[in-house]
């Protein structure tokens, strides 16, 4: 049954809106509740931004099909008509027509305004007056190119005298009173574990804390799992797990990963279905998908809860809990509860939106784009092996949290900069089959918000092999530090849009560096773990602890635990100071280990298997007699690498 939460009608009577004398009807639409998306899709990335998810006409060129929803009015008559929508282009005094231009239909009859033509930033855009004949009506959001218009909201009023608001925050709470949200949130809990963000950190976290006894929700604000490494983004998943003294660390991680065989692969290989099917099989995991974290409740320095509302109903969900982990890669809940955190002051890791094309059968129009970057085939590297890869990534001096909206929209102006190079100039003539296949709408950001934890784990700790009496995640990558390729910068030297990768030594990257468990814990709000890139690193080592598969063993860790925190009543500190041989137990157990609660016993469910060890591990400081450890190896002199004898 359609929701009807987010298009309700209100009697306004409202200084805010109108003389206090005078009354008048109302009713706010929020595309995200729409009926049927049609071709439109949900962007939920910038809710901190702008203030909602909205709908985005993501359709690489060609019009998409339409949204439709049907409403009930309060009354029939004359409405004003105001959409909230921006041009996504204009703050960059782009050439050309705006690109993300869209009608509004009601009841049949097509608004004379075009949409998404004005403001730079989200606003409402008048749209004229429409006849309201029948109560019950059909609203439609009809694209006209295919090119990322985006519509929030549409606001229809009988006053004609009166103006929604603009204001971030009186446009909160009015968008609540005219809905006619309630007051309280639904209860949710209490859970032993709240975690927030659905990729591999967080897929890690809450099936590993679940397995070992405890009750966890996990809330992710998009429709499907993996973060960077779903089907949204396409990101294939690196680092190697499964080694180091906890070889059954990553083995959670294997369950859950994709097999694509290039970054950004297809649909089919980053497996969406397969990362929730194992993740509801779990009966001790409440997942929450398209649910957005953006508040918590503190009880003096703990959170005590956080609030997260459904992005295409609103419904708002207060989850109390013990423990919380932030997952979010921007350290989201961190932030909200006044932890400590620190965003590196230079240049940062970009945001990436990786795209793909095919040559088809026979020639493929595509139209010209004056708004988009104006490249030629000599401005950026050419897309081999039918794909743009990691590198069409920018934003490197932008700040990465409210910068992110105009980072990812630069990013598309630059990939359609250059496919209209390959398609309409000096690329034409070879490319006249061609035709784009896949744009990532969503941007794969790697750097914002570091959490503090009670080691802030270092480059130099990671070169010098500084050992760390937690140490407990291996971290194989290499100190992989992203900036500007000056080559391609030289039109856009302010935005540059590629990047290259400088991999710095001192990471081995068979064995890995081991992470400490002190990483994963916040320094100052004692009941918060981290895990994923938000955990307590500098900008350096960074480099090597932010892939995938890494940040779902660092989740593998933490969700044991928060088990041993609920069994011994304790905080995530307090693992370390007193109870750290316990988490090294728990961390030799094989991923598929399970018990009903946390002083259960331990088990195996018929059907699950234990994969087999590749080695067993023996710490070279337990062997007796004469030890020589290549591992500490000093090169001196002139050697060349070799990869040993080849029978």
């Amino acid at each position: 049954m359609r929701s009807l939460l987010k298009i309700s009608f209100c009697l306004t009577i409202s200084a805010l809106l109108m003389p206090a004398s005078v009354s008048a009807e109302s009713l706010l639409v929020e595309t995200e509740s729409f009926d049927n998306h049609g071709g439109w899709q949900l962007d939920t990335q910038f809710i901190e931004l702008m203030g909602s998810p909205y709908l985005l006409a993501h359709g690489m060129g060609k019009p998409v099909e339409d949204a439709k929803t049907t409403v009930k009015f309060p009354t029939t008559g004359t409405y004003q008509v105001f959409v909230r929508t921006k041009d996504w282009v204009k703050q960059w005094d782009a050439p050309g027509e705006p690109p993300g231009q869209f009608r509004v239909s009601v009841g049949g009859k097509t608004l004379d305004h075009i949409f998404g033509t004005q403001s730079a930033q989200w606003g409402w855009q008048p749209g004229g007056t429409v006849e309201i004949t029948e109560p019950e009506t059909e609203i439609s959001l009809h694209d006209l190119t295919g090119f990322d218009g985006r519509c929030d909201a549409i606001w229809f009023t009988t006053d004609a005298s009166a103006t929604p608001p603009a204001e971030a925050k009186i446009l909160s709470s009015w968008r609540k009173t005219e809905l006619g949200l309630p007051e309280n949130p639904i209860e949710d809990g209490p859970y032993d574990l709240v975690v927030v963000g659905g990729g591999y950190s967080g897929i890690g976290t809450a099936i590993s804390a679940a397995r070992m006894g405890i009750k966890v929700a996990l809330i992710q604000n998009r429709p499907v799992l993996g973060g960077n490494g779903s089907s949204e983004v396409r990101v294939w998943a690196q680092g190697l797990v499964r080694r180091g003294e906890f070889p059954h660390i990553g083995e959670i991680v294997d369950e859950i990963s994709d097999h694509a065989t290039k970054s950004p692969g297809t649909y089919e290989e980053f497996e969406d279905e397969k990362k929730e099917r194992i993740v509801r099989a779990e009966p001790n995991i409440s997942l929450f998908l398209n649910h957005h974290a953006y508040k918590v409740d503190m009880d003096e320095d703990r959170i005590a809860a956080v609030y997260a509302f459904d992005t295409r109903t609103s419904e708002v969900r207060r989850f109390s809990g013990t423990l919380f982990a932030d997952c979010t890669g921007h350290g989201t809940i961190g932030y909200l509860a006044d932890a400590d955190y620190d965003i590196h002051d230079g240049v940062r890791m970009g945001m990436s939106n990786m795209w793909a094309w095919a040559e088809a059968d026979s020639p493929q129009s595509f139209p010209k784009t004056p708004w988009a970057l104006d490249l030629t085939m000599n401005d950026f590297p050419y897309p081999r092996d039918f794909h743009g890869q990691w590198f069409w990534e920018s934003g490197f001096e932008k700040d990465s949290i409210k910068d992110l909206e105009s980072i990812r929209d630069w990013n598309l102006r630059a990939v359609y900069g250059a496919w209209n190079a390959m398609k309409n100039k000096d690329g034409a003539e070879k490319h006249k089959n061609a035709h784009l296949t896949w744009l990532a709408y969503i941007g794969g950001p790697r750097e914002s918000r570091r959490l503090l934890g009670d080691v802030i784990l270092t480059e130099e700790d990671i070169v010098s092999k500084k050992q760390f009496p937690d140490g407990m995640v291996p971290s194989t990558w290499s100190i992989d530090l992203h900036y500007p390729k000056r080559q391609y910068m030289r039109k856009y030297p302010d935005n540059p849009f590629i990047s290259v990768a400088e991999h710095g030594k001192g990471v081995d990257r068979q064995y890995g560096y081991p992470i400490p468990y002190r990483c994963f814990y916040s320094r100052d709000v004692p009941n918060l773990f981290m895990a994923g890139r938000c955990i307590s690193v500098t900008h350096e080592a960074l480099g090597t602890t932010r892939v995938m598969r890494t940040c779902g063993m660092m989740g593998e860790v933490v969700g044991k635990a928060a088990s041993l925190c609920v069994k011994f009543g304790c905080n995530p500190r307090d693992i370390y100071t007193s109870y750290l041989d316990y988490l090294k137990d728990l961390a030799r157990k094989p991923g598929v280990v399970r018990r009903d609660n946390v002083d259960g016993e331990f088990y195996t469910r018929e059907g699950d298997t234990v994969p087999e060890m590749e080695y067993d591990y023996v710490p070279a400081s337990t062997l007796k007699g004469l030890v020589v450890d290549d591992m500490k190896a000093k090169v001196t002199g002139s050697w060349t690498g070799g990869t040993g004898l080849k029978l």
